[in-house]
């Protein structure tokens, strides 16, 4: 625009001047070694504009070959590279439909000449495990993975691959290269999760669960229900283990947590286990006096014993109390059926099934009554168990 602005401005110039010059032409003198030339200065001026326009021409003449030279012999890589962003496309269309074999074979084909080979690789894989086709996924992983920066995307897609194909140990390796912290992303944290609570590595899934909470990578409730799975499976494997393994698992539980009944239920039956019973009774009736639960008296039902006349008496003082509770009247069918006193246990099994209709509370009500020969009722109770 510039180069026109210029031609225009000199001609432009040429009209104003030339009136000026028609009676004056002037005269100009050249000598270059043995060559002289003569002529008048118009005509040196629109030769010296032709010379330049030739020269303007030539430039563009030659440009112009050079880059259809180039053009031919780069040719065959433009079409690549158009085919490649092409097959690109409708591999991801077919992601989309889910046409896992389409989308393979077209990611593949994409991957040689793409802007992103890895992000073609990485979706061939997908597609690959869709099939259930593990060679071939990993062969794209391996591939994908010589890309610097792709190599953590790599590594979780490689480890969430062989968690779903249930490797769980080689899933485990290929996390710990991760090594999932307070500063790995959420999807490293949520693999993490999956992993450890299909490991069933609850020490680790313990201190992992913060973490995940913080990153907000699941709902409340199932953060609750996971933390309350993982404390009940550490105190009683805890429990199993030694009284010392039991009390560090029991204080390594939050204060609120140590108040909640299902922890203090699973503590004391593990007390109960190491020759510690008045404390795990007293733990209990404690908890008894200020919120019963099922938990509580599923635990009464186990650590108490014939010879615990005392603790038998307490609890019995407790039927009013507990006279529409079922789990009450459960805890001391369980207890009297333990004992072999079946007429009694007929009594409290009888008042917990007319209370709520469970299958196991009448089967055992059933056991009771075949005990006392009483087999037409207690085949009449099996077919209400049954019905349900």
């Amino acid at each position: 625009m510039v180069r026109v602005l210029v031609y225009l401005g000199i001609i432009l110039l040429g009209f104003f001047i030339s009136p000026f010059l028609a009676g004056n032409k002037g005269y100009l003198y050249l000598a270059v070694g043995d060559y002289q030339v003569e002529t008048s200065i118009v005509f040196a001026v629109i030769a010296l504009v032709i010379f330049y326009s030739l020269l303007q021409l030539a430039e563009f003449v030659i440009v112009w070959v050079l880059n259809l030279i180039l053009g031919s012999r780069l040719l065959p890589e433009k079409w690549r590279k158009k085919a490649a962003r092409k097959h690109t496309l409708m591999g991801a269309l077919a992601l989309a439909e889910e046409d896992w074999a389409a989308a393979e074979k077209a990611m593949v084909k994409g991957a040689d000449k793409g802007e992103i080979p890895a992000l073609n690789l990485l979706a061939a894989a997908r597609a690959a495990q869709h099939q259930n086709n593990i060679a071939a996924r990993d062969e794209y992983l391996a591939k994908a993975e010589l890309e610097p920066l792709a190599t953590k995307a790599v590594s979780t897609t490689r480890t969430r691959y062989l968690l779903q194909q249930g490797e769980l140990a080689l899933a485990r390796e290929e996390l710990d290269k991760l090594n999932p912290t307070s500063k790995s992303k959420a999807p490293v944290i949520k693999l993490a999760v999956d992993l450890y609570k299909a490991q069933q590595d609850w020490q680790a899934l313990k201190l992992i669960l913060p973490i995940a909470s913080k990153k907000q990578i699941m709902a409340d409730d199932i953060f609750k229900k996971l933390t309350f799975e993982t404390n009940i499976a550490l105190l009683k494997n805890a429990a199993s283990t030694n009284e010392q393994e039991l009390e560090k698992c029991w204080h390594w539980l939050s204060r609120s947590e140590r108040k909640q009944a299902e922890y203090i239920a699973e503590y004391a039956i593990g007390l109960n286990r190491y020759n510690q019973k008045e404390q795990s009774i007293k733990l209990l009736q404690k908890q008894l006096k200020t919120s019963p639960s099922k938990a509580i008296f599923e635990a009464l039902s186990q650590v108490l014993t014939p010879s615990d006349v005392e603790a038998k008496k307490q609890l019995l003082a407790l039927e009013a109390n507990f006279e529409d509770n079922v789990d009450y009247q459960v805890c001391l069918a369980k207890l009297y059926h333990q004992n072999h006193d079946y007429h009694n246990a007929k009594i409290w099994w009888q008042k917990a099934c007319y209370l709520q209709d469970d299958i196991s509370n009448l089967h055992a009500l059933a056991d009771v009554q075949e005990h006392q020969g009483e087999l037409n009722r207690a085949l009449q109770t099996r077919r209400n168990a049954a019905k349900l």
